[in-house]
């Protein structure tokens, strides 16, 4: 591939809108931007004394090329930057930190006998939807209700076709369910109970607490105290509902009210959720990357990222200050929607009083947290700078421990535990069950283990580069910054000794234990290390090893049950894998199974009593 001659490349960028992306030297994607005209725009990142401010001065130092994309609009320039920030995650671009997807309640009314489900899509599917809430349990507490308030059914039938075809469920039994598939209730009686389930959902809880507060009285008088008393808990359980709809905007509208805290390093965005005039949630999230960056540059960020993730999109959203692309962003957000959306800053009144609020949680949540991420920092990145300086080594990041386990050389296996930024990275966690070692040899084994990682790193980017793939580092593409064994020179020699081998570098350090198995230092370099048992260095080395002792034990034993199990069991006539699980079950123990008496066993479903005296023979039999 020639050269990429910046300059050259510059007077080509066309006068059309687009999106832009940066690379560095190792074409690892540093940023993402959109502009209405390309030449302008990229042009303008490498003209000097332009008032710029720090980070972009970095970034720019580092851009080895650039390549761009030309859209037909801004508002298309607008949906791609979007995509290409959310696909590639840029350190330069200002990221939304949020995996949540929120739940929603359906009402599925194009079916002739409607359900009420939780759910985390909304799609287009004739389906009614109320929400979103920030609350899973809240709306799985609403959907019980309902259902036992006004006896729908909860099960998968296919009705009107499956009417008559089944037993009904207990739910119908319970008198928990009017049960439509008895054919008992007609359709539009059914269709009645939905319509009050609709109107309930949509605030009405007047109606269905003057009926329950008759039905309660009613039941009194005649003693039946036990409905009664179901009554009682329905209206409390409503009231519940209710209460948590305090808020109210006589608007009705839907509205999202966000409002944004931020300092130097951090910034948090608070999100109050208003559906149908009623406050049904708040959400705070953090943002990261917004180092020198204007409060009106995170909150449009924001806006674009989380809009472009969330299934709802309401009428109004009320901004604290205006955003850049404020009208363009609206257009976005009405196509999205299908219909009108409107972004206001408000000035006086209710809105604003909202939005107050919004910002004064998003204070707290911000001051509240600082002091648990400098505790955090200190037992992660703090920990791992100090290991840096001990070691008197830089870049470290990503660490990998091993560890063996076997009982008198049975089921020899390994384990690996991966730290990065000294938390535990559970996705690249490895198990290796040993094939060439028999017999108790700590050594031979850590030597396949560390054999088998690396070579199957050193293939996997043999292959990436020869099919001339993109593709991210996997758990075992990327090698680890240093490697620490669980033990001193013998661990660490035959570490070294792998790596010589295959021709890699990587620092070794060995975790060196005293006489009460408890780490005392770091062998480094043929030397050992002293480090002070108070530092959260010393700390993190403690939890590193102890994962890794944890995660091997765990996978042995893991091994050795199956083993139990399968000879212990298999080798019964009539024992297959259903009776064998179903034994198993009744019986913590194979020393259970074995003490136990006939009867006992033809107790175990599935074991009839002449299988049942199989095995107690088994068990029992003369050698």
């Amino acid at each position: 591939m020639p050269a990429f001659d910046i300059k050259e490349e510059l007077k080509k960028l066309p006068n059309k809108p687009g999106v832009y992306i940066m690379h560095d030297e190792a074409d690892t994607i540093m940023y993402v931007g959109k502009a209405i005209n390309l030449h302008n725009r990229v042009r303008s990142y490498f003209r000097s004394n332009i008032g710029r401010g720090p980070q972009i001065d970095r970034m720019v130092k580092q851009i080895a090329r650039f390549e761009y994309i030309v859209t037909d609009s801004e508002l298309e320039a607008l949906v791609l930057e979007n995509n290409l920030i959310k696909e590639h995650s840029p350190r330069y671009n200002t990221l939304l930190k949020d995996d949540k997807t929120y739940p929603y309640i359906k009402v599925t009314v194009s079916e002739e006998y409607p359900r009420i489900l939780f759910s985390r899509l909304m799609k287009k599917d004739k389906s009614r939807y109320f929400g979103p809430f920030t609350s899973a349990a809240a709306v799985k507490d609403t959907i019980e209700l309902i259902n036992k308030l006004y006896g729908l059914r909860t099960c998968n039938r296919v009705l009107p076709r499956d009417i008559g075809a089944e037993r009904p469920c207990l739910n119908y039994h319970m008198k928990q369910c009017c049960g439509p598939c008895t054919g008992e209730v007609s359709k539009e009686d059914y269709r009645a109970r939905i319509d009050m389930a609709l109107d309930f959902l949509n605030g009405n809880y007047a109606v269905i607490l003057k009926d329950l507060q008759a039905k309660m009285e009613a039941a009194s008088e005649e003693l039946d105290f036990e409905n009664a008393a179901k009554y009682r808990d329905l209206i409390a359980s409503v009231k519940v509902v209710a209460q948590k709809q305090k808020m109210t905007d006589s608007s009705m509208e839907d509205k999202d009210i966000v409002a944004i805290a931020s300092d130097d390093n951090d910034a948090v965005v608070q999100v109050f959720f208003v559906r149908d005039g009623r406050l049904i949630g708040r959400e705070h999230f953090y943002m990261t990357h917004v180092s020198e960056n204007p409060q009106s540059e995170i909150l449009g960020n924001f806006v674009k990222q989380f809009y472009a993730g969330t299934p709802f999109i309401p009428r109004q959203l009320l901004l604290p200050e205006p955003i850049e692309d404020m009208e363009i962003i609206e257009k976005w957000l009405t196509q999205r929607k299908g219909s009108r959306v409107y972004i206001n800053v408000p000035e006086r009144g209710q809105k604003e009083k909202l939005m107050e609020l919004a910002a004064q949680n998003a204070e707290l949540v911000l001051s509240k947290d600082k002091e648990r991420i400098k505790r955090e920092e200190g037992r992660t990145i703090g920990a791992v700078k100090e290991i840096e300086n001990l070691l008197g080594i830089k870049g470290l990041n990503r660490m990998e421990a091993y560890d063996i386990s076997n009982i008198s050389g049975f089921a020899n296996v390994g384990s690996m535990v991966v730290y990065e930024k000294g938390k535990p990275k559970k996705s690249d966690y490895r198990k290796f069950r040993i094939k060439t070692v028999a017999g108790p040899d700590d050594y031979a084994c850590m030597h396949e283990v560390l054999t088998r990682r690396l070579l199957h790193g050193i293939e996997e980017r043999h292959e990436l580069q020869v099919r001339d793939i993109d593709a991210k580092y996997g758990s075992f593409t990327k090698f680890p910054d240093l490697i620490l064994m669980d033990g001193g020179r013998g661990q660490v020699n035959i570490c070294l000794q792998v790596l010589e081998e295959l021709g890699i570098n990587i620092p070794v350090c060995g975790m060196v234990k005293d006489d009460n198995h408890r780490t005392r230092g770091l062998y480094y370099n043929n030397v050992e290390l002293p480090i002070d048992t108070r530092s959260e260095g010393f700390k993190l080395i403690t939890r590193i090893q102890d994962e890794a002792h944890r995660f091997a034990i765990e996978y042995h034993r893991s091994l050795r049950s199956k083993a139990q199990v399968k000879s212990s069991l298999d080798d019964i006539p009539g024992i297959g894998p259903a009776r064998r699980k179903a034994l198993m079950k009744s019986f913590e123990t194979i020393e259970d199974i074995r003490n136990a008496s006939v009867e006992e066993l033809s107790k175990v479903p599935d074991i009839p009593e002449n299988v049942a005296r199989q095995i107690y023979d088994f068990f029992h039999q003369t050698p």
